[in-house]
């Protein structure tokens, strides 16, 4: 796997960082279960509301999909960018049967000190 490094670039949207992948994929695993709130929490990653928690649940309901874990190929296309503060984060979704599906989780990362903060913000066709 490639070191993706990280950058504050406002011009320009960049692969998202090796240092985010892990905790990215346990969100989507957690999802993949069913788990939309995170119920069991994740290191680094804000509460999701029951509203919200049922809105992408919902989303991923009427597109039809059984979401997957990420595979390699997810950072190939995932991306994010700098957004004078925080990264705006786009992280491409796979279906167990279909593969790659039009569904995308929305991410905001944060600094806080020397670790980041992420926050879901949705998960929706773009």
């Amino acid at each position: 796997m490639t070191q993706e490094p990280l950058r504050k670039d406002e011009e320009r949207q960049q692969l998202v960082p090796s240092v985010w992948r892990t905790t990215i994929t346990e969100i989507v695993q957690a999802f993949s279960r069913g788990d939309f709130g995170i119920n069991q929490g994740i290191a680094g990653v804000h509460p999701i509301s029951p509203e919200q928690a049922a809105r992408m649940s919902q989303n991923v309901e009427a597109y039809g999909a059984r979401l997957a874990g990420l595979p390699e190929e997810t950072w190939r296309t995932s991306v994010c960018q700098w957004m004078q503060g925080h990264w705006d984060v786009l992280v491409d979704l796979y279906d167990e049967v279909h593969g790659a599906i039009d569904l995308v989780l929305h991410l905001r990362v944060s600094e806080d000190g020397n670790m980041y903060k992420i926050e879901v913000r949705s998960l929706h066709v773009p």
